[in-house]
């Protein structure tokens, strides 16, 4: 098994992987906001749930901050949406796919350097998103 110096060199970790970690923390997110909503129903929890994680979702999101993103951080995005998958995305366009797994790797990174208050400000930004999305879609 390879093993990575990763402690000294977090940006030598592999695109996908971040975003493997970054999923996951992502998930945690927003499963902890929706039961602090006091949603309480597994069947309401997902529904809310996909809301947030899909690929166009965080499409949306990774624009909104991407002109508040450091120099470093911006590396990591750019990582993450040239990372080649190997499969082809299903039911989304490859663009959303791609910007999705970016945002995804950023949070992997920034988890993984131990920067969860970066988290917390770009989970606000994605919160501030989906309820504005969903309020417009109870509107019309």
């Amino acid at each position: 098994m390879k093993k990575h110096h990763i402690k000294e060199n977090p940006a030598g970790i592999p695109a996908l992987v971040l975003a493997y970690l970054g999923d996951a923390v992502y998930e945690l997110y927003v499963r902890k906001y929706l039961i602090s909503c006091g949603y309480s129903k597994v069947d309401s929890l997902h529904k809310k749930a996909v809301e947030f994680v899909n690929a166009a979702t965080q499409a949306r999101i990774l624009h909104a901050i991407c002109d508040n993103l450091s120099e470093e951080e911006a590396a990591v995005v750019r990582r993450g949406r040239n990372a080649k998958s190997g499969s082809a995305p299903k039911n989304m366009s490859i663009s959303d796919y791609r910007h999705g797994t970016a945002l995804e790797t950023l949070i992997g990174y920034l988890f993984f350097c131990g920067r969860e208050e970066r988290i917390d400000e770009i989970f606000g930004a994605a919160c501030e998103i989906v309820l504005s999305s969903v309020e417009g879609d109870n509107n019309n």
